[in-house]
């Protein structure tokens, strides 16, 4: 999830908290409770929080991608990061001397949006290190795309009601309730979206090893479902309840634009793809996908083909792989797509971009 919702849930979660727990801090012992806006931004700052392992990548763009989504968004170490926070916010709004209330006053709230951060991630399917840093084991359900407005949507008018109506929780609480109505309905459409990709296999005499579908844009019932056979990808991008393809222009809306490519059932355009390809580079194909250099990939790639093999631009042979978890149509340039080049000293490793191939230091 992107991390301006990230923020905005939080903010709703400390809209809902606000004035449950009284200040316990002697030097606020005055104060009936903590102010409402103290409250609503303890909720942001805390939301925010996780996201900021993106200093990882100044130590490089692989300890970025190994370790994204991971201790900070870990459900073990929430509780100490949780006292982390409240202790700072504390800290700062009593800086000064100033009367303010202690870290116990801001724990519930803190952890809470801790808490919702995890879940907003879980239900998107990058993965999720929630047990970091004992394991690297990435978990995500898979219901909802990266950026989803009607999510974000729920979340802003929540936070504009509760300023309307500033004396209740009611409205913070009613969207976080459709908040969950809403994965809900995308989880439907992704049991649907699966529900096909097995009819698929079966109707075709394909026996299965994984079954699974990827969530997209613009409907909770735009989905890719793919078929993973032991060797070939077969995958289609559909609507689970559309009847008749939907048309699209230039001069429609983006949203109309996006969800176009998605056909109904019975109209499913199935590929497939080779995990190693075929021909005289399957053998490059899979010595790439073997080395130890190439280990980071295997651990991140949830549905990884050959991209492309053959030579590079100095002779060298090359072989690369995308994750059919991030082809989406309409999307002018598919990211994480990496591979390997033998080079006189051994591998070499590169990020395969629009203007071509950028090497990448793999420390």
């Amino acid at each position: 999830m992107d991390t301006l919702t990230h923020a905005l849930s939080g903010a709703l979660v400390g809209r809902m908290l606000a004035g449950r727990r009284p200040a316990v801090d002697a030097r606020a012992a005055n104060a009936a409770q903590v102010p409402v806006w103290q409250m609503v931004v303890a909720g942001t700052a805390a939301a925010i929080f996780p996201d900021l392992d993106f200093v990882l990548g100044w130590i490089s763009e692989l300890t970025y991608l190994r370790g994204h989504r991971g201790v900070t968004h870990s459900l073990i170490l929430l509780p100490l990061w949780g006292l982390l926070i409240a202790w700072l916010l504390a800290r700062f709004w009593q800086r000064g001397g100033r009367a303010g209330a202690g870290w116990r006053s801001f724990y519930l709230v803190v952890c809470s949006a801790l808490f919702v951060h995890i879940l907003g991630d879980l239900i998107t399917q990058f993965g999720t290190m929630i047990l970091a840093p004992f394991s690297d084991q990435r978990f995500g359900w898979g219901t909802t795309f990266i950026i989803d407005l009607p999510f974000t949507g729920i979340i802003v008018a929540g936070l504009l009601a509760s300023a309307l109506w500033r004396s209740s929780r009611v409205p913070a609480a009613t969207a976080l309730v459709l908040l969950a109505g809403w994965v809900g309905v995308q989880a439907m459409g992704r049991a649907e979206a699966i529900d096909a990709a097995r009819a698929y296999a079966a109707a075709n005499g394909i026996e299965a090893v994984e079954v699974d579908a990827a969530p997209r844009p613009a409907s909770p019932f735009n989905w890719t479902a793919i078929v993973f056979d032991g060797e070939r990808y077969h995958y289609a991008h559909i609507n689970t309840r559309r009847s008749e393809p939907l048309v699209a222009t230039e001069d429609d809306n983006f949203i109309r634009r996006f969800s176009a490519p998605y056909m109904p059932l019975a109209m499913a355009q199935w590929e497939v793809r080779e995990r190693f390809g075929n021909g005289s580079t399957r053998a490059l194909a899979e010595q790439v996908w073997n080395a130890e250099d190439f280990a980071f990939y295997r651990w991140f790639a949830m549905f990884p083909v050959l991209d492309h093999a053959g030579e590079g631009a100095d002779g060298e042979r090359c072989a690369s792989f995308k994750d059919l978890r991030f082809l989406t149509p309409g999307r002018d340039r598919q990211p994480f797509i990496y591979g390997l080049c033998n080079v006189a000293d051994g591998w070499r490793l590169f990020e395969r971009e629009a203007g071509g191939l950028r090497w990448i230091d793999p420390r």
